[in-house]
């Protein structure tokens, strides 16, 4: 599938997924080696959309888990579906009947009846939740556990023998061996540490927020209907938001909403009143919403004051 780095770019470019030369490194190491990835950073700048790209150029299926407080192994791995099994055993009770006649004592109809255990328990009456689909799959699978952090640490835990061994133990069925190793992808916000164990298991990567000329090719790519100046436009506002000390940075994605809003609105240039009627699809924070409008007057008046002779403030 990649032989070589170009061939990564080149792939997760086809997805429209511009990889700096770290993630196409540790993409290809970890497709290689066979090992999981952990990727870690801010929300929005593009870690499910890398998993969901890397899906993509390698024509694998992607399986997803979302992670959340209080996910348990039942959630994530399986369910066992009891009606199912009971209409089964309401179709089989003759056989049942014929099954038993023939035992003198109740511990006898219980060994035979335990003999049987595979018919009630097995596969057919298995639910597969991620986990346990992507491990049973017939074809290799990209498996995305996303957003890791949010999961409690007992669950961090229950997944390091499947990022290890490609493997997990069911009461019922025994140990389920993978039929296709997936390639695994763990996304994490980082609102919290996670374990030694679980770091030790995967390959890492941090992706932060892109340079203003990498979001400029992003927006580019994914908006190529907007005026190439007004994108440059955008991607500058969006870089100074984010140096504005803000309760939730504005994410690469939501740039690319707004590049689409500006699009929709037929703008032709990014002034004030477009600022500030458009600024909520930037900014999901009153509070935020409010400072970078005090900014936004300000910016104004130091215009005002530039036509004046004086010096214009900048958004920092």
């Amino acid at each position: 599938m990649f032989d070589d780095l170009r061939q990564v770019n080149e792939s997760l470019r086809s997805q429209q997924y511009i990889a700096t030369d770290e993630i196409a490194t540790v993409v290809f190491l970890a497709h290689k080696l066979g090992k999981p990835l952990l990727v870690e950073g801010p929300a929005g700048v593009g870690k499910t959309e890398l998993a969901k790209a890397w899906s993509g150029a390698s024509e694998k299926p992607l399986i997803r888990l979302q992670c959340y407080e209080g996910l348990d192994e039942n959630k994530a791995l399986y369910e066992w579906e009891y009606a199912k099994q009971m209409l089964y055993t309401q179709l089989l009770r003759d056989k049942l009947s014929d099954l038993l006649a023939a035992a003198e004592t109740l511990r006898a109809a219980a060994d035979r009846l335990g003999e049987e255990d595979d018919v009630f328990f097995s596969e057919r009456f298995l639910l597969a939740r991620p986990l346990l689909a992507a491990l049973l799959s017939d074809e290799p699978v990209v498996l995305l556990i996303d957003e890791i952090d949010r999961a409690d640490a007992e669950f961090e835990a229950f997944l390091l023998e499947i990022l290890s061994d490609f493997q997990v133990s069911i009461p019922e069925l025994g140990t389920v061996q993978a039929r296709q190793h997936p390639s695994v992808v763990l996304t994490s916000n980082n609102t919290r540490e996670l374990s030694e164990a679980l770091k030790r298991r995967c390959l890492y990567l941090f992706v932060d927020y892109p340079t203003q000329e990498a979001e400029l090719n992003i927006v580019k790519m994914r908006v190529p209907e907007l005026d190439e100046k007004l994108a440059r436009q955008a991607v500058e506002v969006a870089q100074a938001l984010r140096r504005m000390d803000l309760k939730k940075n504005p994410s690469v994605s939501e740039t690319i909403d707004w590049a689409k809003a500006l699009v929709t609105l037929n703008a032709d240039s990014i002034d004030q009143k477009t600022l500030e009627t458009t600024l909520t699809v930037l900014l999901k924070h009153e509070s935020d919403v409010q400072k970078a409008r005090r900014q936004i007057m300000r910016g104004a008046d130091d215009d005002r004051y530039q036509s004046r002779g004086r010096p214009r403030s900048d958004w920092n």
